[in-house]
């Protein structure tokens, strides 16, 4: 499962279709309407969350933002807006380690893009991220896809 935790400007389209693809399915997950995944690490940061649904509904949101500036035509009847703001912490450390996972993967797939996001010193995470000092947490140890 490709959940990323840094903000979707930084994927290529491949990564980015990917990231549109596995949040609908974790949103299924969290709806009970698919046996696979349920019990995937990355999902816990939604489950955990006060109200699960709400949250990938707003993680939803905020990639479908990026797909209208990119001219994507990702479908908006996928999610529901959810209009009160909700934010889950992230680890500096987990920002570091999937940025740089991005990385080893642009470097293969995206040249171009690799070059420009190397020389980044600020990520900025995904919108309804807040980022908290500490390392990666064990959950967070699995590498995605």
């Amino acid at each position: 499962m490709r959940i990323w935790s840094i903000h979707p400007k930084y994927l290529d389209s491949k990564g980015f279709v990917a990231l549109w693809r596995e949040a609908l399915l974790a949103k299924n997950v969290l709806e009970g309407k698919t046996a696979g995944y349920r019990n995937h690490p990355q999902l816990d940061r939604f489950k955990n969350s006060e109200h699960p649904l709400d949250a990938i509904n707003q993680y939803l949101s905020f990639i479908y933002d990026e797909s209208v500036n990119r001219h994507f035509a990702f479908d908006s009847t996928k999610f529901r807006k959810h209009t009160v703001p909700l934010f889950i912490t992230v680890t500096e450390g987990q920002i570091v380690f999937e940025f740089e996972h991005l990385l080893s993967k642009l470097k293969v797939r995206e040249i171009n893009l690799y070059k420009t996001l190397k020389e980044t010193r600020t990520i900025i995470p995904h919108p309804m991220f807040k980022i908290i000092k500490g390392k990666i947490e064990k959950w967070e140890r699995v590498k995605q896809d």
